[in-house]
């Protein structure tokens, strides 16, 4: 039966760490009757979290997909991570939702792992409401919180509901569209509440808050503004229809309230998503790239189960039984459990053995899944996150998820010879299923290095090696993840000739190196246009300028914002074959990088320091002295957050000595920022 996509939902719950998500999860799926009883994260119990170490740290590593059911709508959920270690856990979930659920700590409101996730939602032109979660805590102020997000993201946002009592007297809420007071009971979980009038106290601010609901909703749509300037009724009907407009454009961002933890204000929010929150046709369709002989053509993908099919890969996953899980949300058409599909990127047709609905940790078999869903196909044994699947008949390319570069490593090595083979198997699976996650062998030491984005993600996924894969293995100590660039240009023209079994093998290159802006990547391109050169030989330079990118100039690490230019060819078709080409390409690259004056570039994170006023100074001296630079500061109820940047080299064991300086009361937040010019030169690399 095919599903009404009007009546579906496909969301995000997002936020910082510690923010609620996980538990506002649980409790959505407690109250649409999908779990029995409320999982606690502090219990290590959170349906959501289903993975041992998510359950043992009390936070989520890997982002879940659920489906559920609320008044007739069918809500597919993505609960993803706060740490920002697992950042593109967020990245490739934002990538295929159509909203989004922000949610904000009541006493912090706005925190640094908040402003990522906004702006990789604001990336993805991902409509989003905000719940102010955790409104029974001291300090808590929804207002504040609300306000705090119209400072920092610029986002026109408007108030739903306003609390009865905040803090310790944290009541219920009154609704501004009903005009109701909602209060829950604590017998049944919160499973049921009560509705009564606004109390004759609170009359007057209610009054105030919907006027100001109303105010703001006319002044963003012009056809509720029209009836307001000429003093008509407006029905609450004409009000949540222009609402819902406004959040499906971006224009308005609507706030809730509520403490998931004290089951208030669930039920509320979950009408929200669906009175809100876009369906897959409301969205814009997804944009791709249509193959075609000769060249790529922009094409718009609309949601339509009659169309071909075509789908986005957004995650994989591993299970002991099944073997590879694929995350697929479906742009377009149809595909059906027993049928074949062609992996676009890759031009390799694959079976689709079985399709399933996940329900968190345990699934359900479908026989076809269609246009605007998300289900997990089986079988698969080519895809890799952000592959394309479609059909020989509509060969087109959906943009892939961008993910950010590692920027620590650690050498891990086998306890046994026996043990190398397994690792290596190990390493790539995890790989395959977490792009930010990398691996290679060292070729000066032979060593088998991996890299991630952060000590807490290697700390994980080494953690699962060992635990979830059984493989015994000894990591070494942290180390940063350099990148390899040039301070100027060079052009070269090189010549490659060798004589392999009797037959002479040469190629000739002339190209133009030079430095791309920082943030551009490398980049490649080639300036002739021969067609008595074969493909192949375009193909074998590409890939040995690409090779190149990946090995380094001079130390090994790989290469940040190079931009090479091929701008002549010598080819013979007699000895000119793709090896020697592809040889040649390194020879010229390597001779280039060398005249252009190479350059060690190391990652600079930015740090975010919460701690109490007093030990203010005390955490701006750990900080400086590392090398860091103070960008600003901000007071918040939690305290003082200070802004700073510092070289990624600098920052291990930070943590313990902020904890020594500040009697343990202050924490810090890290993400990645940027790679710049390291200082001390190629000869100072501090190991």
């Amino acid at each position: 039966m095919a599903i009404d996509l009007k009546k579906m939902r496909n969301i995000g719950i997002m936020a910082h760490i510690d923010a609620g998500k996980t538990t506002t999860t649980e409790r959505i799926l407690f109250y649409t009757g999908k779990i029995h009883r409320i999982g606690e994260i502090d219990d290590g119990a959170a349906t959501m979290d289903f993975m041992k170490q998510e359950q043992e740290r009390g936070i989520t590593i890997a982002s879940a997909a659920i489906t559920t059911e609320w008044k007739g709508t069918t809500i597919n959920i993505i609960d993803t991570p706060g740490h920002v270690d697992f950042t593109a856990e967020v990245e490739r979930s934002l990538r295929v939702l159509d909203g989004a659920v922000a949610v904000l700590c009541a006493v912090d409101g706005v925190q640094p792992q908040t402003e990522t996730v906004w702006r990789q939602a604001d990336e993805f032109k991902v409509p989003r409401i905000v719940f102010v979660n955790k409104m029974d805590r001291i300090g808590a102020d929804f207002f504040y919180s609300i306000n705090d997000v119209k400072e920092k993201f610029g986002a026109e946002t408007v108030a739903c509901q306003i609390p009865i009592g905040q803090g310790e007297k944290f009541e219920g809420l009154i609704d501004l569209l009903s005009m109701k007071e909602i209060r829950w009971n604590e017998e049944d979980e919160g499973e049921t509440f009560t509705e009564s009038d606004v109390a004759p106290e609170r009359a007057e601010e209610a009054k105030k808050w919907r006027e100001k609901l109303i105010d703001t909703v006319a002044s963003n749509d012009d056809d509720l503004g029209m009836i307001y300037l000429e003093g008509g009724e407006i029905t609450n009907a004409m009000l949540k229809a222009a609402l819902r407009k406004c959040t499906v454009n971006r224009t308005l961002v609507p706030c809730f309230l509520g403490s998931s933890r004290r089951n208030k204000g669930v039920q509320p929010l979950i009408d929200a998503v669906i009175d809100y929150l876009p369906c897959p046709l409301d969205v814009p369709p997804a944009k791709g790239l249509h193959i075609k002989k000769d060249k790529e053509e922009p094409v718009e993908i609309p949601c339509d189960a009659a169309k071909m099919p075509l789908g986005l890969v957004f995650k994989i996953q591993q299970d002991r039984e099944m073997g590879t899980l694929c995350f697929v949300r479906v742009y377009s058409g149809k595909f059906s459990a027993g049928s074949q599909c062609l992996n676009v990127g890759k031009k390799k047709r694959e079976r689709i053995n079985r399709i399933l609905r996940v329900n968190a940790n345990h699934m359900e078999q479908m026989d076809s899944v269609s246009a605007g869903d998300i289900a997990v196909f089986v079988g698969l044994k080519l895809a890799a996150t952000g592959d394309t699947l479609g059909s020989e008949g509509m060969p087109v390319l959906l943009e892939s998820p961008k993910f950010p570069e590692p920027v620590i490593s650690v050498a891990i090595e086998p306890e046994t010879l026996s043990d190398k083979d397994k690792l290596v198997e190990t390493l790539e699976i995890m790989s395959r299923e977490d792009p930010t996650f990398t691996s290679h062998e060292d070729a000066e030491t032979g060593q088998l290095i991996i890299s991630g984005m952060g000590e807490l993600h290697l700390d994980v996924l080494v953690t699962r090696m060992k635990e979830d894969f059984g493989v015994k293995a000894n990591v070494g100590a942290p180390q940063v993840t350099y990148r390899e660039s040039v301070s100027g240009s060079a052009e070269i023209s090189s010549q490659w000739s060798k004589i392999l079994a009797g037959k002479e093998n040469s190629a000739g290159i002339t190209l133009e190196l030079k430095r791309n802006e920082q943030g551009v990547g490398n980049t490649y391109s080639c300036e002739v246009h021969n067609a008595e050169i074969p493909e192949e030989i375009y193909d074998a330079v590409k890939s040995g300028i690409e090779n190149s990118f990946s090995s380094g100039i001079k130390y090994g690490y790989p290469c940040a914002d190079l931009s090479v230019i091929i701008k002549k060819l010598d080819y013979n078709e007699v000895n000119g074959t793709a090896f020697a080409f592809t040889a040649c390409a390194a020879q010229a690259f390597d001779e280039a990088a060398e005249k252009a004056g190479p350059q060690i570039l190391e990652p600079v994170m930015n740090v975010d320091i919460t701690c109490p006023v007093e030990f203010v100074g005390d955490a701006i001296s750990q900080i400086t002295q590392r090398g860091g630079m103070i960008s600003g500061q901000d007071s918040k109820a939690s305290g003082e957050i200070v802004h700073c940047t510092a070289p990624m080299a600098k920052m291990f064991g930070f943590s313990t000595n902020l904890r020594s300086v500040t009697q343990g009361r202050a924490s810090f937040s890290m993400e990645f920022s940027h790679f710049q010019l390291k200082q001390g030169g190629l000869d100072n690399l501090g190991y």
